[in-house]
């Protein structure tokens, strides 16, 4: 019996690394799927996009990030003003216990402004984030480069 749940848990486990590749810890913050889409000629910004669950009892809040590729990161969100869609700069974000924020296209979101190196921001490419928390600290995360956005190529598959 011993032998044959040791074979399992061996087998298994090459599965569940796999599934958590794209996963970074922060005390009790777990940052997933961090992405960004290839940059498209001449754009002067382009965004970031990730998942942050929070397993802890307590909120905790993201206050800035930074990465080498540009400038200036700044936290973004999407707001109604009327019948027109704005774009804002926000001081920090919360992370609610025992929830999650989502940082995805017409959300939440990180702007790079100032581009440096926009050979890294090529499709197949990746490049550092450094998200900064008030409780859990400092996390740094890959960010992978992708010329189509995981949703878009996820629908894509299903309609072929």
């Amino acid at each position: 019996m011993l032998k044959s749940s040791l074979l399992l848990a061996a087998l298994l486990l090459p599965v569940f690394s796999a599934a958590n590749a794209d996963d970074y810890k922060a005390g009790d913050l777990l940052v997933s799927d961090p992405w960004s889409q290839e940059l498209p000629p001449n754009a002067p910004t382009v965004a970031a996009y990730f998942v942050i669950h929070n397993t802890g009892e307590s909120p905790d809040r993201l206050l800035s990030v930074d990465t080498p590729v540009a400038d200036k990161a700044e936290l973004h969100e999407h707001v109604m003003q009327g019948d027109l869609m704005k774009m804002q700069q926000v001081p920090s974000v919360a992370v609610p216990a025992k929830g999650e924020l989502t940082f995805a296209p017409m959300a939440y979101h990180v702007m790079l402004l100032g581009l440096k190196d926009r050979s890294l921001l090529a499709d197949g490419k990746q490049f550092p984030l450094t998200l900064t928390f008030e409780k859990a600290g400092k996390v740094e995360v890959e960010v992978s480069v992708q010329k189509v956005p995981p949703m878009a190529a996820h629908e894509h598959k299903h309609a072929q």
